[in-house]
């Protein structure tokens, strides 16, 4: 026991030294932040889910993980505080929320969708609330929408909301890659919404975006990212994304320009790094290798990739505590 928790040690060692600085709060001069920020709030240890505002600029929405309660937080980007917690009621106690979205009439999806067992709920929960006007610490109602999977239940983080459809999909955690699910047309509060397979995904998704066309889906998981092409649904693989490395990378959203994907992490003092998106702000544009300037397509090369290998060890130790804690947290 001794000498397999020093070797845990000596891998966070070495891969702390290979290891980017965490963002500091960053302005990049036009009030938004998008260069990345820090998560200051005490409160906020476990982020799961980010989804950049429609009514305010420079906000980003976030919400805990597990074992804190109905709240999700407003950050502001350029300082890294949270400017309001809002409160949604009308729904039973929160279990295992892991995804926010923001769907096109400005309504916030939280998706109460993990299941640390992959099967033990036979079903899980979506709340919608619409964004707030006002930024300060309120309680809005919720509507509550129970959910089920057409081919039986499963652990997911990634819930999106499609900006022009309106219409809900979620992608379900599988170590040798998943499945993109597809809600009803419309979700009903009084009955079940049973969600069915689609397409699948070549990842161990810890959460997924749109951008804010609706014509590119984002997927990361731990160590890496995907990017697609809408493509009505059917989706197009176009290439690799370059995702930081992070101690539980669980959450990605693009900015509201379209230009950066924002990547979160769990943790206290969690950092939001920013890398470009493929296309930049357009999101028909897309460059001759198939992504931007932060997308590595489907090489391997590039220096970004000399520090990820050199990482590498500290990232695989630390999915294995993570693993751990999750699988022994309470349900």
């Amino acid at each position: 026991m001794r000498r397999f928790l020093a070797f845990l040690g000596a891998g966070f060692l070495v891969g702390a030294l290979a290891l980017p600085a965490a963002a500091a709060p960053s302005d990049d001069g036009d009030g938004k932040g998008d260069k990345g920020f820090t998560i200051t709030d005490s409160r906020i240890t476990e982020s799961s889910g980010l989804a950049a505002s429609h009514l305010h600029p420079g906000i980003y929405w976030t919400h805990n993980d597990s074992d804190d309660g109905p709240y999700i937080y407003a950050v502001d980007s350029s300082t890294g505080k949270t400017v309001a917690t809002v409160t949604f009621s009308g729904v039973g106690k929160p279990r295992d929320v892991e995804a926010i979205s923001i769907g096109p009439h400005n309504e916030i999806y939280i998706g109460d969708i993990g299941d640390n067992l992959d099967g033990t709920w036979p079903y899980v929960w979506i709340y919608k609330l619409p964004e707030p006007k006002v930024l300060k610490n309120q309680t809005i109602r919720a509507t509550q929408y129970v959910v089920k999977y057409s081919d039986g239940a499963r652990n997911a983080e990634s819930l999106l909301v499609h900006p022009k459809t309106g219409r809900v999909y979620i992608i379900d955690k599988k170590e040798d890659g998943g499945h993109l699910f597809e809600g009803p047309a419309t979700l009903s509060s009084s009955g079940t919404n049973y969600f069915k397979p689609i397409a699948a995904v070549d990842l161990w998704a810890t959460d997924a975006a749109f951008s804010p066309g609706g014509q590119q889906l984002a997927v990361r998981g731990y160590l890496g990212g995907i990017y697609y092409d809408w493509n009505g649904g059917k989706i197009k693989r176009e290439g690799r994304l370059d995702v930081p490395l992070q101690g539980q990378g669980e959450s990605v959203s693009y900015s509201a320009d379209g230009t950066k994907l924002m990547y979160g992490s769990e943790g206290t003092d969690s950092p939001v790094q920013a890398e470009d998106a493929p296309g930049g702000s357009s999101d028909s544009a897309k460059s001759p290798s198939g992504g931007g300037s932060s997308a590595s397509g489907d090489s391997d090369g590039g220096s970004g990739n000399k520090v990820k290998i050199g990482a590498l060890a500290v990232v695989v130790v630390g999915g294995a505590l993570f693993g751990l804690r999750r699988l022994t947290r309470r349900r």
